[in-house]
């Protein structure tokens, strides 16, 4: 006899779980190898979910069994500014990239922008400057234009050439100002359903005066910034491109750090590749025993896409992702809607724009489940009222 979860009615969470995947009950059936009767009984509270059931139902929609329950955690960073990183030459594909940058290029179905920017989105953070190359910017700002369709405000900088990552926290040492500030690169994308509450406690330790880097697994340490770890994951060390690396962590390309970042940055020495190096940076906040690991662990996926190769990966981990559940992912409006960012009128306004590919349809199939929901809400009133 399989086991129950006795302790808890999880029926109106899975509901709103579906929903925010913009999914059908008969689609999720389909998905699941569940019959559409029974979804129905469990989002009513008519029938207790077994653990397989409820495995099966957190995997299509992405989120864990603990967010579930509790519920994602709502991240206020309105204090907080963010910067996506969108310069560089990209020499490493060329010749695409002689002719259209490469954080513009499509993965799969968005710009390849759109990942970075919803990463920043989900941290709670509304006010955002994309740095990227002379020639590149007016592209830029015809995509994203101020940001208002995702209910943020985006500014934009020039990065002459590209001299480093550090570089970019004093071109836009006015755009900070006085703030806690997140960078990530434009060619980094982050998607694990344990997101939210990592870059919730990136948030938290910048206000504490604490700066966090996020730090993956992977095969090649001698392509990246590499961080050594202790037992208890408190960084040792960061070191960039090691020959002999100490550690397989790493450091990818998204960092939050608490105010005063520029006027560190500004104490950075160019490094033999004439670059202010962000490892430098990061090695400052930790020997003042001011810097914070967060590990992505099993369940998180993480693409450079700065080579053919794992431009191409990340396209297909992105197509594969979706078409199995059904969902559009690191999807801006979304985001913006769930935040209460922008109305449904918004959206709508947003799916029509877009309604001819399966991305505005998606927003569609969203819209519609947001009035499922409406009318369903509307129906419990009349049969409360009724019943009185």
């Amino acid at each position: 006899m399989s086991k129950r979860l006795d302790s808890f009615n999880l029926g109106d969470k899975l509901r709103e779980a579906r929903k925010n995947s913009g999914l059908t009950q008969e689609e999720v059936a389909v998905t699941a190898n569940i019959s559409r009767d029974t979804i129905i009984r469990i989002e009513n509270g008519n029938k207790k979910i077994t653990f397989e059931e409820l495995r099966k139902l957190v995997e299509i929609y992405n989120i864990d069994i603990e967010d579930l329950i509790f519920g994602q955690p709502n991240i206020d960073a309105k204090d907080f500014k963010g910067i996506i990183l969108a310069g560089g030459s990209g020499t490493r594909m060329y010749p695409i990239t002689k002719a259209v940058s490469k954080q513009l290029l499509p993965v799969y179905d968005k710009p390849m922008i759109y990942y970075s920017l919803s990463v920043l989105m989900q941290a709670g953070i509304r006010d955002i400057l994309v740095i990227t190359t002379p020639e590149d910017q007016k592209a830029f700002q015809k995509l994203l234009n101020d940001g208002k369709q995702f209910g943020i405000n985006i500014n934009y900088a020039v990065q002459p050439k590209p001299e480093g990552l550090a570089q970019a926290f004093i071109i836009g040492e006015k755009f900070i100002g006085d703030n806690p500030c997140a960078m990530i690169l434009g060619d980094n994308i982050f998607y694990g359903s344990g997101l939210k509450r990592e870059l919730n406690q990136a948030v938290i330790n910048a206000r504490n005066n604490i700066a966090t880097i996020f730090g993956n697994k992977v095969w090649d340490p001698q392509r990246f910034g590499i961080m050594e770890l202790d037992k208890q994951n408190n960084v040792l060390s960061v070191e960039e491109k090691p020959t002999h690396p100490k550690s397989d962590y790493a450091i990818t390309g998204l960092y939050f750090y608490p105010k005063g970042v520029s006027e560190k940055a500004k104490t950075v020495k160019p490094s033999e590749r004439n670059e202010l190096e962000i490892t430098s940076l990061n090695d400052i906040y930790l020997r003042e025993n001011r810097l914070k690991a967060r590990l992505l662990r099993e369940g998180f996926s993480w693409y450079d896409t700065g080579t053919f190769k794992s431009y191409q990966d990340a396209a297909e981990f992105v197509c594969n992702e979706e078409n199995r559940s059904d969902t559009v992912i690191c999807c801006p409006e979304k985001i913006a809607y769930d935040n209460n960012w922008i109305t449904e009128k918004e959206l709508e306004e947003r799916a029509r724009e877009l309604e001819k590919n399966s991305y505005g349809q998606y927003l569609k199939k969203v819209l519609r489940g947001i009035q499922n929901e409406t009318n369903r809400y509307k129906f419990k009133r009349l049969l409360c009222y009724r019943n009185r």
